[in-house]
């Protein structure tokens, strides 16, 4: 994988398989116990589909859960948050589609890493 597109986060990492003007494709890798923030996008929308473990999804405050080869739609304005509570490193690719694929298009609910902003 590209090391120029590659990112650590405090609960794993992401790399960029594809930047293009229409969409963005990234491989999300979240460690074991480990959770992204409780977040929304204005200008996306995203899709998701594991490819390694087992993906505990918060969307809109309804628990789902998704394993190897299954998918799900995460609406432009949606709160939505990835989690690993797996043994395994898990992995989901990640395709964004909308007008803006910036990481700044993050408005974060809740954090376990203290990146929430007050507004």
């Amino acid at each position: 994988m590209n090391s120029a597109a590659f990112e650590e986060r405090p609960w794993g990492r992401f790399w960029v398989l594809a930047d293009r003007p229409e969409c963005k494709v990234k491989r999300l890798e979240i460690d074991p116990g480990q959770r992204l923030s409780y977040q929304r996008h204005s200008k996306r929308q995203e899709h998701w589909i594991v490819v390694q473990g087992e993906a505990s999804i918060t969307l809109n405050d309804v628990e789902h859960t998704r394993r190897v080869g299954e998918a799900i739609d995460i609406p432009s304005g949606a709160w939505h948050r990835l989690a690993n509570r797996g043994a395994e490193v898990l992995a989901v690719v990640e395709v964004q589609l909308g007008s803006y694929f910036g990481e700044d298009d993050i408005e974060r609910r809740s954090d376990d890493y203290g990146r929430v902003e007050q507004r």
